[in-house]
């Protein structure tokens, strides 16, 4: 089943149950007065975040969703039973608006509720009605309707780390390397269709599909990944050494995540010059040294060679718990 970050959803709260009209008959006492209790509330929608990041696609079949009406009322005065609340689990990191209302409603942390649609009152039984000047009222009042709406529903994963890069920059391969994932790698462009996940001992590293020059506003996998950086904490930017101008291949990425946002091209980065095994130990230098005078953090690395993987693996999780210290 393949990875789903947005979709719409129609869901409804429960209807109030009606209230009744009912006589209570007493032994020798036939007509007592009136008897008709109160429907029950309506059920309540709310939403749920876990950590299954995969969740939205089994929804994909299943787009409408409906918490419990209310049960009517019942005689010698029970109140209806209360519909069943309905709660409709999300990835954590989703971003859900009702379009009905324009509310909006972020899940960050596993666990968290939020209750987005309410249900129905339940409705008044003749017993409500009783009065010193109506002793035995004939009317009842009916449930109300529960809210409904189209809930419009945006993932953007949460991750420590975030992979990111040009096409066949090695960013799979490499997120398979640090932390024993098993994801997909091929030798052509655009493997990767859809975010992996790793966990780096706690940490989750995430690896972005690879971006193209125009991916913010659209061209390729497009801006619908860009999205999924915005919540990343630090930035492993690859560059493929088997590029003829790694340099160049940075300025594009970074043009795309500065056209994306300030907030995004702001983030801590660091430059992961991938399969140096390809290009002579000189030329590495070289272009290392250019990242380094502009300040930035530089590691050189081939999945090759277990001790370069190492090395790198060590420092981002030292970076990853400097940055969870500082915060």
């Amino acid at each position: 089943m393949s990875f789903v970050d947005e979709l719409s959803i129609r869901a409804h709260a429960g209807r109030g149950g009606d209230g009744v009209v009912r006589w209570l008959h007493l032994k020798g006492k036939e007509w007592s007065g009136p008897a008709g209790g109160n429907g029950g509330d309506g059920g309540d929608v709310y939403l749920r975040a876990v950590s299954d990041i995969n969740l939205l696609s089994r929804y994909r079949g299943a787009k409408e969703f409906k918490a419990e009406d209310g049960a009517p009322g019942e005689g010698r005065g029970k109140d209806g039973k209360r519909g069943r609340d309905f709660c409709i689990d999300l990835p954590r990191g989703s971003i859900v608006v009702n379009a009905s209302t324009g509310e909006r409603y972020e899940l960050l942390s596993e666990g968290q509720q939020a209750l987005v649609l309410k249900g129905g009152r339940g409705g008044a039984g003749n017993r409500v009605f009783k009065s010193s000047i109506n002793r035995s009222p004939e009317r009842a009042y009916p449930g109300a309707s529960g809210e409904s709406g189209e809930l419009r529903i945006e993932l953007r994963l949460i991750a420590d780390a975030g992979l990111v890069g040009l096409p066949n920059a090695g960013k799979t391969t490499l997120l398979n390397a640090l932390t024993g994932t098993a994801a997909k790698t091929g030798a052509y462009a655009f493997t990767t269709l859809e975010p992996n996940l790793g966990a780096l001992y706690g940490y989750t590293i995430a690896d972005i599909p690879g971006l193209i020059e125009g991916a913010s506003s659209g061209k390729g996998l497009g801006s619908k990944f860009l999205r999924h950086i915005s919540r990343t904490r630090l930035l492993l930017h690859c560059i493929t050494l088997e590029s003829r101008d790694p340099v160049e291949d940075y300025r594009v990425v970074r043009e795309e995540l500065k056209h994306w946002g300030p907030e995004l091209a702001g983030k801590p980065e660091v430059i992961i010059l991938t399969k140096s095994d390809s290009r002579d130990g000189v030329d590495v230098e070289d272009i290392a040294g250019t990242f380094r005078g502009w300040g930035l953090p530089v590691y050189t690395v081939t999945v090759l060679d277990d001790e370069s993987v190492k090395a790198l693996r060590d420092e981002v999780l030292k970076l990853l718990r400097e940055m969870t210290a500082a915060r």
